[in-house]
């Protein structure tokens, strides 16, 4: 349960990266309203595969670039 836990907080870890990388474009700062902001949630999980097959590439990382 605690594995479960943890790879939950990773998830949504990974997808507040993720949000942050996207909104930190003007072109979808100035795009969405805060009614969109507002229903912004880094709980989604729709690019998250629970079941079945899972593809890992330990070649290549995901391209969160943290240094801005």
């Amino acid at each position: 349960m605690l594995a479960l836990h943890l790879l939950q907080s990773a998830l949504v870890h990974v997808s507040t990266l993720l949000m942050q990388q996207v909104l930190a474009d003007p072109k979808w700062a100035d795009t969405l309203t805060d009614a969109d902001r507002w229903a912004l949630s880094p709980l989604f999980r729709t690019h998250v595969n629970t079941y079945g097959r899972f593809e890992l590439d330990m070649n290549r990382r995901l391209d969160l670039d943290l240094t801005a």
